[in-house]
C-alpha cells in the first residue's frame, strides 16, 4: 500500500509518498481502508518533531479517518469488515489502510460522506470538549473564538450556536471572517487590524466575554485575557501562532478568570464514556444540520505535504482532507 512517510523530523517537504506493507489488526483493533483522512495542526507539528506526542520513526502522520472496515482483530464485537466507519488513529491517517484501537471507531452515518467524517472527530470533539467539558458555556453567554476560520476554531463557532451562545469570531482576514459569518457567527473581529481586546470589550458594553476559545497563543491570548469579563474562562487549546505566551497571572487574580487547558486527546483516554456522549451529540447535530465540517480541499496523498506547509502558514480555511485512494 501506499502511505506519506516522515523518516526525520523537519519540514513538511521532507515527506514522501511510499509503498509500505499492509497492517495487520492486532488484538482489540481493526484495519481502515482509508477513503478519506483530516489533516490538522497537530499533524504539522508531529512532522517537525514539535508536537507533545512524538511517535518512533518512521512514520505517517493523520491523526482522523474515514472508510471502510478491512480486517478484525481478535476479541473485537460489533464491528465487521465492509462497515461504514469514522476513527482517531492518532497517526498513520496518510496511508491507503490504517490500524485503529477499536474503541476509537464510530459508525459513519448513512448521510455522512467519507470526507465530513474524517474532518468531525478531532475539530468537532476538541470544541465540544472545550466548551462542555472544560469551559461549561451556558446558553446566553457570549463566546469569543480565536483562530475561527480554522478547523478547531470553526467548529468552535457552530458548536457555540448550537450551544445557545452568542459567538464572537476573530481572524485574520475578511475573507476568513466572512466564512465564519456563514457559519453563524453574530460579530467578527478582524484582529490584523483592529485592537482584539478594545473591539471585543465594545461588543459587550464594556463588560467583556464569558469564554474565549484560544488555540492561537502568541499575543493574541493576553489580549483576549484582558477582554474576559468578571469569572470568565480563557481555554487554551493549542499555539498555532507558533509562540506559547507567558501570562501574567495578575490578569486571572483581578477578576477572579479562569485559565483552563484542554487536551482533547488525554480526555479520550480518561474519559472514554464523555468522548462517546460528545461524539454522539455531534452526530445528533449533524442530522439537525446544526454544525457540518467545512471541507474546503480534498488532495491526493501525493499533494499532502504541500496542504501541511499551507497550514503552517496559516493560509488554510475549515479543513484540507486527503484522499490516499486517488
Amino acid at each position: 500500500m501506499k502511505a506519506l512517510l516522515c523518516t526525520a523530523y523537519g519540514s513538511p517537504q521532507m515527506l514522501s509518498v511510499q509503498e509500505v506493507p499492509s497492517p495487520k489488526a492486532g488484538p482489540g483493533q481493526v484495519v481502515i481502508d482509508v477513503k478519506a483522512s483530516a489533516l490538522n495542526f497537530p499533524d504539522a507539528l508531529m512532522v517537525q518533531g514539535l508536537y507533545q506526542v512524538k511517535p518512533p520513526l518512521p512514520f505517517s502522520p493523520g491523526a482522523e479517518v474515514a472508510g471502510l472496515i478491512k480486517e478484525v482483530g481478535e476479541g473485537v464485537q460489533g464491528l465487521k469488515a465492509g462497515d461504514r466507519v469514522m476513527g482517531f488513529p492518532g497517526t498513520g491517517g496518510f496511508a491507503e489502510e490504517c490500524v485503529v484501537a477499536a474503541e476509537k471507531i464510530m459508525p459513519l452515518p448513512e448521510n455522512m460522506d467519507f470526507a465530513s467524517g474524517a474532518a468531525l472527530v478531532l475539530t468537532y470533539g476538541t470544541s465540544l470538549h472545550a466548551l462542555q467539558d472544560c469551559g461549561r458555556l451556558q446558553p446566553g453567554e457570549t463566546l469569543l473564538v480565536l483562530g475561527a476560520a480554522g478547523g478547531v476554531g470553526a467548529a468552535a463557532v457552530e458548536i457555540g450556536k448550537a450551544m445557545g451562545a452568542r459567538v464572537i469570531a476573530a481572524a485574520s482576514s475578511e475573507e476568513k471572517l466572512a466564512l465564519c459569518r456563514r457559519l453563524g457567527a453574530d460579530e467578527t473581529i478582524d484582529y490584523a487590524t483592529e485592537d482584539l481586546r478594545k473591539r471585543a470589550l465594545a461588543l459587550t458594553g464594556e463588560k467583556g466575554v464569558d469564554v474565549v476559545y484560544d488555540p492561537v497563543g502568541g499575543g493574541y491570548t493576553e489580549a483576549a485575557l484582558r477582554a474576559v469579563a468578571w469569572r470568565g474562562r480563557l481555554l487554551i487549546v493549542g499555539f498555532a501562532a507558533g509562540e506559547i505566551p507567558k501570562i501574567p497571572l495578575n490578569l486571572a487574580l483581578l477578576k477572579e478568570r479562569q485559565l483552563i487547558g484542554v487536551y482533547w486527546g488525554d480526555s479520550v483516554r480518561h474519559d472514554p464514556r464523555g468522548h462517546v456522549r460528545n461524539m454522539q451529540q455531534l452526530l445528533a447535530w449533524f442530522a439537525e444540520r446544526k454544525i457540518a465540517p467545512v471541507v474546503s480541499e480534498q488532495l491526493p496523498l501525493a499533494r499532502a505535504h504541500e496542504a501541511i506547509q499551507r497550514l503552517l502558514d496559516r493560509k488554510v480555511k475549515g479543513k484540507i482532507v486527503i484522499l490516499p485512494e486517488s
